[in-house]
């Protein structure tokens, strides 16, 4: 066994006896501590989401997937593609399948910031000014056809999905947690709208094109959603609880070094790459990670392989970088940059942990309880 190979294989085993008796099950959510769903919970209540979506989505079972894991990620969820594929529908969906309070923007050229975050108002009875909460006050926003807002507008989004804060008039306010934004975007019709700048774009963690179904579903949408919206059907099968115990999950899923490095390695591939002007951010490399923790969780592990990384790579860098007017010319898309990067930057055998994927079989390193799969 080369060294390298003997670091990465160190690294699991320790964390796995870490996992098994030392680490407690109790992780910081934004300053409050929350328990750690276990990995039978966590199971159900992920599959529970999951059907209750794809009722109402049909054949988008891997935007549904995306969309969650996003959400468990601690992300914000960007829907991009032509009207009427549902993009809207989905964010609702996810929305009401979880018992939490959800609000809706409309994004219109006349849209003010205040409108999103708050405004401070004069109370004549009391003479002190008194906040409003806009709609952003929220665990679940969804903002539609956010490149419709002018760019002062926008902004008033940065604070919110970076910091889960609002600051009016000097005063800062605590958004509640869980909270996510889902907004959607038309990326034809270009008339009337104001394109995200880069900044806002990175505030993303993940962008979905929702694509048009196939036949069978588009039949099948025919045939169940004519009469009713789909949505009336919809119930909340988790509470805001159970997802930030979720959430406390994925935050304790364990990175290897070596994961670590490749994650870097794919970044710093965007930025020397002769066919992007601007290639990935730092703050990307920590998103991408994240929805790899939460992607290796919805699947069952404890530990994060590269192949999570290279599963929503594409999701997560492809609105983040911008293409060279030659390589756009030559037909280059930001997916085709990305996928050729994770091609030039193969995962050997020995770091992908290929035996992981078959369920482990329970021993001393395994967790009291625990359900998630360990590697050997």
């Amino acid at each position: 066994m080369d060294s390298h190979r003997r670091t990465a294989v160190n690294e699991i085993e320790t964390a796995s006896r870490n996992f098994a008796g030392i680490a407690e099950p109790v992780t910081q959510l934004n300053g409050h501590k929350v328990q750690a769903m276990d990995a039978a919970a966590f199971h159900s209540a992920s599959q529970r989401i999951l059907k209750e979506i794809n009722t109402v989505i049909d054949g988008k079972s891997e935007a549904a997937k995306l969309a969650l894991t996003v959400l468990l990620a601690q992300g914000h969820l960007l829907l991009e593609d032509v009207p009427g594929v549902g993009k809207t529908l989905l964010a609702k969906t996810l929305a009401r399948t979880i018992d939490c309070t959800v609000s809706r923007i409309q994004f219109t050229p006349d849209l003010l910031p205040s409108d999103v975050t708050g405004v401070s108002i004069y109370n004549q009875s009391s003479r002190l000014f008194e906040f409003r909460p806009g709609a952003v006050f929220a665990n679940i926003v969804i903002g539609d056809e956010i490149n419709r807002a002018s760019a002062k507008t926008q902004s008033a989004l940065l604070e919110c999905m970076e910091e889960h804060q609002v600051t009016v008039d000097g005063h800062s306010y605590k958004l509640d947690e869980p909270f996510m934004v889902v907004a959607t975007q038309n990326p034809i019709e270009m008339e009337g709208t104001y394109p995200l700048p880069e900044a806002q774009r990175d505030r993303f963690m993940a962008r979905i094109f929702m694509g048009y179904p196939d036949k069978a579903s588009e039949i099948e949408m025919l045939e169940t959603h004519q009469a009713t919206s789909p949505l009336s059907k919809v119930s909340a099968v988790v509470t805001a609880a159970d997802v930030a115990a979720m959430i406390a999950a994925v935050q304790q899923v364990y990175v290897s070094q070596a994961v670590k490095e490749y994650t870097v390695s794919v970044g710093r591939a965007t930025r020397d790459s002769p066919l992007l002007r601007l290639g990935a951010s730092p703050r990307s490399m920590l998103q991408l990670l994240r929805a790899g923790k939460a992607t290796a969780a919805l699947d069952g592990r404890d530990f994060v392989l590269p192949d999570d990384v290279v599963n929503v790579a594409e999701s997560v860098l492809a609105h983040r970088i911008i293409l060279d007017r030659k390589a756009a010319s030559a037909g280059e898309t930001p997916h085709s940059v990305i996928r050729g990067i994770l091609n030039r930057l193969p995962v050997s055998q020995d770091l992908a942990g290929a035996p992981a994927r078959t369920a482990a079989k329970p021993d001393a390193r395994t967790a009291p309880g625990s359900g998630f799969r360990r590697n050997h």
